[in-house]
C-alpha cells in the first residue's frame, strides 16, 4: 500500500521524465540488441536443422542396418539351398525310379531358382547399400557443416555479449529504477505502445509542432497542454505519449 501511495505522490511531470528516461535507456537496450542482429534466431534454427539432420541419419542407418541383415538373410538362402541342392544330388544317384527322379529334379530346380533370386537380391541389396551410403555419407557432410556454422555463430555471439553484457546489466537496472517511479497503468500503456511501434519508441518529443514518432502536426491547444506537464498526451494519429522539450532540457541539466 506504501509503494502504490508513493507512486501516486509522484507529479505527472516527475512520470514524464521518468517514461523519457526509460525510453531512452529501452532504446539503448535495444541498439545493443540489434547488435546481436539475428544471431540468436540464427542458432537456434542451426540447432533446430542440425537435431532434425541426426533424426534423418539415425533413421537412414536403420534402414542401411536392415539391407545388411536382409544381405545376411539371402546369403543364408543361397547357403541352404545349396547343400539342398548337394544333397538331392546324391539322391539322385541312388534312384528307384522315375517318380523319385522326377521329385528330386524337381526339388533341385526349385532351389536352383531359390539361388537365382537371391542373386538377384544381392545385386538389388548391393545397390542400395550404394545408394544409402552416399546418403549417409552427404547427411554427415550436412551435419559437419552445420555444426561448423553453428561454432562460428556462437562464438559471434558470445563476442558480442561479453562485450557488451556488462553495459546491458547497468542498462536494465536503470531502467527497473526508473519503472518504480511509474505507476503499473502508465507502465503498461508504455510496454503496450512500444511492443506496436516498429522502431521501439513509445515516448516522443515534440518537435518543429509536430509529434516526433509519426510527424503529425499538433495543434496548438494540445502543444500547451503538453508543455504544462500536467497530464499525459498521446499523440491523435500513433498513440506514442509525447513530452517537450523543456522536459528533455531538464533531463540533459540533471544529468
Amino acid at each position: 500500500m506504501a509503494k502504490k501511495m508513493k507512486k501516486n505522490a509522484v507529479s505527472v511531470e516527475d512520470k514524464l521524465k521518468a517514461l523519457h528516461q526509460l525510453q531512452v535507456i529501452d532504446t539503448q537496450v535495444d541498439k545493443i540488441r540489434i547488435v546481436r542482429g539475428e544471431l540468436p534466431l540464427e542458432i537456434v534454427d542451426l540447432e533446430d536443422l542440425i537435431a532434425g539432420l541426426n533424426v534423418k541419419l539415425e533413421k537412414f542407418n536403420a534402414e542401411l542396418q536392415v539391407i545388411n541383415n536382409n544381405i545376411i538373410a539371402n546369403k543364408n538362402s543361397v547357403s541352404l539351398a545349396t547343400d539342398a541342392i548337394t544333397k538331392y544330388e546324391k539322391q539322385l544317384k541312388n534312384i528307384k525310379n522315375n517318380r523319385e527322379f522326377t521329385s528330386l529334379t524337381k526339388e533341385v530346380e526349385y532351389q536352383n531358382l531359390e539361388i537365382q533370386i537371391a542373386e538377384k537380391k544381392k545385386i538389388q541389396h548391393e545397390a542400395s547399400i550404394l545408394h544409402k551410403t552416399e546418403i549417409i555419407n552427404a547427411c554427415k557432410d550436412q551435419i559437419t557443416e552445420r555444426e561448423n556454422e553453428l561454432k562460428i555463430k556462437k562464438n559471434e555471439l558470445d563476442e558480442i555479449i561479453s562485450e557488451t553484457e556488462k553495459e546491458e546489466k547497468n542498462l536494465i537496472a536503470n531502467s527497473v529504477k526508473a519503472e518504480k517511479v511509474i505507476d503499473e497503468r502508465l507502465l503498461n500503456a508504455y510496454k503496450r505502445i512500444r511492443s506496436k511501434v516498429a522502431n521501439g519508441l513509445a515516448v516522443v518529443s515534440v518537435e518543429r509542432d509536430a509529434c516526433g514518432g509519426c510527424f503529425s502536426q499538433i495543434p496548438a491547444q494540445r502543444q500547451l497542454d503538453i508543455q504544462m506537464h500536467k497530464k499525459v498526451i498521446v499523440c491523435e494519429h500513433c498513440g506514442r505519449i509525447m513530452v517537450d522539450a523543456d522536459i528533455l532540457e531538464d533531463q540533459k541539466v540533471e544529468a
